[in-house]
């Protein structure tokens, strides 16, 4: 039986860094901040947790798909952002839903939602809890409802039907990355949407969040993938019809992509797949700087030969990684393809990196991903997610922000946001911090920068001090023209910018779609708009 998810941490159960890792995790930080001891707090165990008892109990009709127990209440309580590992840490779990409940099928969803509407209960729709940026935690505005129900799709993750000949399959929002893949496998396809979060994530969960996954360029977003998709909200289902492309007025499935729970709740989407890939060739590449690297990203963003990963990481990142020494920028490199041989694009991004001053590091091989820089970032970029359980007891506020912008303001934007973190690091916390970025997704307009800040905080303030540095960061940003996310959605933390960077005229109509689809303004409150 597979390990259940952890109530504090990422992962499952039983998982988390092995000693090497967590020593090389424990040997950067005590480099970078020149200390060799930390004042370090453990979280409480699951059983020493004290939640307030539930305020809502289900008909007797639903009660076998419902939870009150501890596990589940505390395990639904947060996502993965900074802010939820300081809270779980503390023991809080003051944002615990009163009723977790396991639908598993589109009727038990829509009987949980009528229930929840005559109770005036708030309703938080689940995926696999790995939002970074509070899109689960229903603190605020559901304290006027009487409680909450969180909805967890995890008994919905079957592939129900495969059109070969489309290369689509028609797939239940509760499916887990590896779960999908395996079911398409079979079939020789893959729907090739890896985000770092691939493992605990769910469809429907990349869908309402607009994730972006694992490949830099072309295909980034599950925007992409969406061939159309069904809904379920308190005021009926809405589905959108299966074509691959139509001038019929506004998309109805844009509604959806990107709607974070506060619409419906998404069940089954027909998505479009590719054919496996068996062509691959990797590579990576150093630059003298970033700003090098990043001239060299736009020729081949802008060369049509859209590979499949283009990382840059600035020499901070790829030191922090063990990706590079801490001297040059890296460029991670690859192309892959399910129906021709991709050595010739690969010779030829080599050939653009080259003239930009880039020096290949690893050999031009199918496996390379797996060699050398590239290889080390790869696993440092899977293995990341589970450093913040240990990170955070230790009083380090280490978090990122990622961004999107045109290339002709890229490095000014890049001066401008990583000084004002700097900045804001010094301050909250008294002592000189750290900002490393790196380049995720890259388009022929511009790229898509992440940065990550690191600071030595104090316990009891973490807070503050991390809230700190993310409005710093986030006014600078959004000053500069970025965008407040490029793939990590809204939720809750963002929404003070997202009202800053959407058009006001928007933010009526989508009012006004709340109100016609969820008139209770029971679904996710406060996630985009005000309820």
């Amino acid at each position: 039986m597979t390990a259940r998810l952890k109530h504090f941490g990422w992962g499952r159960e039983g998982e988390g860094l092995d000693a090497d890792e967590r020593e090389f995790l424990l040997a950067r930080i005590r480099e970078r901040f020149s200390v060799d001891r930390f004042d370090e707090k453990h979280p409480p165990l699951l059983a020493e947790l004290k939640l307030a008892a539930p305020r809502l109990q289900p008909p007797a009709v639903l009660a076998p798909l419902c939870s009150s127990a501890l596990y589940d209440r505390a395990a639904h309580a947060y996502g993965k952002s900074y802010p939820d590992a300081v809270h779980g840490l503390l023991g809080d779990y003051a944002a615990a839903p009163d009723v977790v409940a396991y639908p598993k099928s589109e009727a038990d969803v829509a009987a949980l939602l009528d229930w929840a509407g005559g109770a005036d209960a708030a309703v938080v729709p689940f995926g696999a809890g790995s939002s970074v940026v509070g899109g689960i935690e229903p603190r605020g505005a559901a304290e006027r409802k009487r409680g909450v129900v969180t909805i967890d799709l995890g008994q919905m993750g079957r592939v129900l039907e495969v059109d070969r000949a489309a290369r689509a399959a028609r797939i239940e929002a509760g499916a887990f990355g590896p779960a999908l893949e395996a079911q398409l496998k079979p079939h020789g396809l893959t729907l090739r949407h890896f985000p770092q979060s691939f493992e605990y994530s769910t469809l429907g969960g990349w869908i309402a969040t607009r994730s972006g996954g694992h490949f830099a360029s072309l295909y980034t977003h599950i925007d992409d993938f969406v061939e159309s998709v069904r809904m379920v909200t308190p005021k009926g289902a809405l589905e959108t019809r299966r074509l691959p492309g139509s001038g019929a007025g506004p998309a109805p499935e844009r509604l959806v992509i990107g709607s974070e729970g506060i619409l419906g709740i998404i069940t089954e989407a027909w998505m479009r797949l590719q054919d496996r890939p068996r062509f691959r060739a990797g590579s990576s590449v150093a630059f003298a700087d970033l700003f090098a690297a990043m001239r060299a990203l736009r020729l081949v963003a802008q060369s049509g030969l859209f590979p499949a990963n283009c990382r840059v990481l600035d020499s901070d990142e790829a030191y922090n990684t063990g990706a590079g020494d801490g001297r040059s920028a890296i460029m991670v490199l690859a192309f892959e393809s399910g129906d021709h041989p991709v050595d010739g694009a690969m010779k030829r991004a080599l050939d653009i990196c080259a003239s930009e001053g880039g020096k290949a590091e690893a050999p031009e091989a199918a496996d390379a991903h797996l060699a050398g820089a590239a290889g080390r970032w790869r696993n440092a970029f899977i293995r990341m997610p589970y450093a913040r359980e240990i990170t955070v007891g230790l009083a380090i506020i280490n978090d990122t922000f990622e961004t999107a912008i045109t290339w002709d303001r890229f490095e000014r934007f890049h001066d401008s946001v990583k000084s004002a973190a700097l900045e804001a690091i010094r301050r909250a916390t008294g002592r000189t911090g750290q900002v490393t970025c790196r380049i995720t997704h890259v388009y022929p307009d511009g790229p898509a920068p992440y940065f990550t800040f690191h600071g030595l905080g104090r316990h009891g303030e973490l807070l503050a001090q991390w809230h700190e540095v993310k409005k710093s960061a986030s006014d600078a940003l959004i000053a500069a023209g970025g965008t407040i996310t490029h793939h990590h959605a809204v939720g809750r933390q963002h929404r003070p910018w997202y009202d800053r960077e959407r058009p006001d005229l928007f933010a009526a109509t989508l009012r006004a779609a709340k109100r016609a689809l969820d008139p209770q303004g029971l679904l996710n409150p406060g996630v985009l708009i005000d309820p």
